[in-house]
């Protein structure tokens, strides 16, 4: 029992803050990092089948992209980690950039609504057009029937109000 308390206590003393790394990622470089494995988690779990579709190796896509490696990702990260105000500051400005993302796909996202909407206005009023030219005749005799009807709605208020007054009985 000894022996396994000392064996924990020495372990635990070797626990201590991470050196600067020589090659440690910038702080902003780090922000765009963090950010973008942040929208290929969401994307994955959003629709992992469409994410998978793309072929895109999310990894290896950020240490191209990046130009880093896996060790040097995990030593800035512990880095950083170690540091809070740093770490803090660091998912403060991803937090920003994905509230920034976010307001410029949600205003994407309205427009391309606007264009749909649109595009079916102007799909139905093409069809209205189709339509009135297919039944001309049609249309021109509804267009008497209301000339009749309204000649005759006035010709009834004329007659109506020409009549005499009612003589009351009082």
């Amino acid at each position: 029992m000894l022996f396994c308390i000392s064996v924990i206590f020495t372990a635990c003393q070797d626990i201590g803050n991470s050196g600067k790394p020589e090659d440690l990622i910038p702080e902003e470089k780090m922000v765009d990092i963090i950010a973008e494995i942040s929208l290929m988690q969401s994307a994955r779990n959003f629709n992992k089948r469409m994410y998978e579709n793309t072929g895109i190796e999310g990894e290896e896509y950020i240490f191209e992209k990046y130009n880093i490696d896996s060790v040097q990702l995990r030593r800035s990260n512990d880095y950083y980690a170690d540091n809070y105000k740093i770490y803090q500051r660091i998912y403060d400005s991803v937090k920003q950039n994905l509230e920034r993302i976010k307001v410029k796909l949600d205003s994407l996202q309205k427009r391309e609504e606007r264009i749909r909407d649109s595009i079916s206005k102007a799909k139905r009023d093409s069809l209205r057009i189709i339509e009135d030219s297919l039944n001309p005749e049609e249309k021109r005799n509804q267009k008497i029937i209301d000339a009749i009807n309204n000649k005759k709605d006035s010709l009834d208020r004329t007659v109506t109000d020409s009549l005499p007054e009612p003589v009351s009985r009082n």
